[in-house]
C-alpha cells in the first residue's frame, strides 16, 4: 500500500512558477513509476508529466514541454513538478499516481496507476 500527499497548489498570476510536492509513504518509493495528473472542470483527467522508478527516464504532454520538469528524490520518497510559465489553461486540481513499474520504465496510461493522491488546486489567473 502506498500513501501519496499533494502540497504545493494554489494562485498564481500568468508567467508565473508553482513547485508541487507528492509525499509517498513505503519504503519501496523507487520501486514506483510517477505521474502527475491534472483534471479541469468538465474535462478528462490527463496526464502531464511521468518519471521511471528509477528516475532516469521522463515523459511530459506536448502542452507542458519546455515549461514543466518532473524530478524525484528517492531518499525523501518524494517526486516533484516544477511548474513555470504558467498559463490560464494550466488551471486544474493536480493527482500525483503511483505505477508499480521499477528501473527506467513509466506509463503513460492511467489505468496503470494503482494509487492516488487527494489532489492540489492550482488555478492561475489572466
Amino acid at each position: 500500500q502506498v500513501q501519496l500527499v499533494e502540497s504545493g497548489g494554489g494562485l498564481v498570476e500568468a508567467g508565473g512558477s508553482l513547485r508541487l510536492s507528492c509525499a509517498a509513504s513505503g519504503r519501496t518509493f523507487s520501486s514506483y513509476a510517477m505521474g502527475w495528473f491534472r483534471q479541469a472542470p468538465g474535462k478528462e483527467r490527463e496526464l502531464v508529466a511521468a518519471i521511471s522508478g528509477s528516475g532516469s527516464t521522463t515523459y511530459y504532454a506536448d502542452s507542458v514541454k519546455g515549461r514543466f520538469t518532473i524530478s524525484r528524490h528517492n531518499a525523501k520518497t518524494t517526486v516533484y513538478l516544477q511548474m513555470n510559465s504558467l498559463r490560464p489553461d494550466d488551471t486544474a486540481v493536480y493527482y500525483c499516481a503511483a505505477s508499480y513499474l521499477s528501473g527506467r520504465y513509466y506509463s503513460t496510461a492511467r489505468a496503470n496507476y494503482d494509487y492516488w493522491g487527494q489532489g492540489t488546486q492550482v488555478t492561475v489567473s489572466s
